[in-house]
């Protein structure tokens, strides 16, 4: 009945698992921690306790529901890495804010879970400290992927989870096993190396946190392999050859923006604050702000290699935020000749007083 509700409501696979979990999940995020994987995510290790069980979370809990939701993109998302004076935003950021849909749909799941069988429940994305991807192998959604992600022999690895998690004594299905084999593909493409080994991500080298969860300044050594990816990366998942039973999605508000695509980067540099923040209504980008968002387009357009963008580089050279002024300082640095740089350098050096931009202007000595 359950499963039956679910697929009717919109989603795309349903899964049951118990809450008395195995502590491995645990172990293995004690460990990523313990390698300072996580980079500069200090809500995972403040979460730990909450997120290393289900039970941990809800003591009450007896059995999760796990819900995917299918968004496979149209296209092929590594196109747009042949484009460099258009930006790469990863698929899943490419429409409105999944959380919202999401969201809603395990509400009206959990409501008339509520109200039909009597259980009591609590519904989680993945803003909460819900190890789902174990949760989902656990289910027999899929399987944990070289890359560390879900992946399905049904939908590739295109979808979101959910969960509702519920005092039922629900039957569990069988746990999905690894289905990768001896294929590196999603290890061998990633442009900065964050795969220490199959199974493990250092976040810190991974295009996604560092253009969406890293506050600071993007160390120089993942500048240049960035391209033009301004706000995530599918390269890991793109490759996947699992992907050739992914479909499409046919949810409508999870369909591509049209206008997020291949967005211009000289239309994106433009961007205030207030323009970005209406661009991007109802958009996942919108929550990291315009100045992260801006440092990563600079770096996309010192990478680009075009003379044209030159000019939406220097208009920044005395933005409000040092992480943009900075970013500017790079780009140029990149597309100006070393003589142009340092006539450039000669004019706006002596105006800043941020120690970090002022390291930018000094790489050309």
């Amino acid at each position: 009945m359950i499963r039956q509700r679910a697929l009717e409501i919109g989603f795309d696979a349903v899964g049951f698992a118990p809450a008395d979990q195995p502590d491995t999940a645990g172990e293995h995020l004690k460990d990523f921690i313990g390698s300072g994987y996580h980079g500069d995510m200090g809500w995972i290790p403040d979460t730990y306790e909450r997120r290393r069980h289900p039970q941990a979370l809800w003591p009450e809990a007896r059995s999760v529901v796990v819900l995917a939701q299918n968004y496979g993109p149209e296209d092929d998302p590594l196109e747009i890495l042949e484009q460099p004076e258009h930006g790469a935003i990863s698929v899943y950021a490419r429409h409105r804010d999944y959380h919202d849909l999401v969201k809603k749909r395990l509400k009206q799941l959990a409501r008339w879970m509520h109200e039909e069988l009597a259980g009591d429940v609590k519904v989680f994305v993945d803003t909460a400290p819900v190890m789902e991807k174990p949760l989902a192998q656990s289910a027999g959604l899929g399987w944990q992927g070289k890359h560390t992600n879900l992946l399905s022999r049904d939908l590739g690895n295109w979808f979101f989870l959910g969960e509702v998690f519920t005092t039922l004594e629900l039957p569990t299905d069988t746990p999905e096993v690894e289905h990768c084999g001896s294929c590196r593909a999603c290890l061998d493409v990633c442009p900065t190396n964050a795969f220490p080994a199959p199974f493990q991500l250092d976040a810190r080298r991974c295009i996604s946190y560092l253009t969406i969860e890293h506050k600071g300044h993007i160390p120089e050594e993942f500048r240049k392999p960035m391209g033009n990816r301004i706000y995530g990366c599918d390269d890991c998942l793109a490759v996947c050859p699992w992907n050739k039973f992914a479909r499409h999605t046919h949810e409508e508000k999870l369909r591509a923006r049209e206008d997020l695509q291949a967005p211009s980067l000289a239309y994106l540099a433009s961007l205030d604050d207030a323009s970005f923040r209406e661009f991007f209504s109802g958009s996942p980008i919108k929550r990291i702000g315009r100045n992260r968002f801006l440092r990563n387009v600079l770096i996309a357009i010192g990478n680009s290699g075009q003379a044209e963008l030159i000019p939406h580089a220097e208009q920044h050279l005395h933005d409000e935020s040092p992480l943009v002024r900075a970013m500017a300082v790079w780009a140029l640095l990149q597309l100006l000749s070393e003589e142009d740089f340092r006539r450039l350098r000669e004019r706006h050096v002596c105006r800043e007083t941020d120690s970090d931009v002022q390291a930018e202007w000094s790489r050309l000595s």
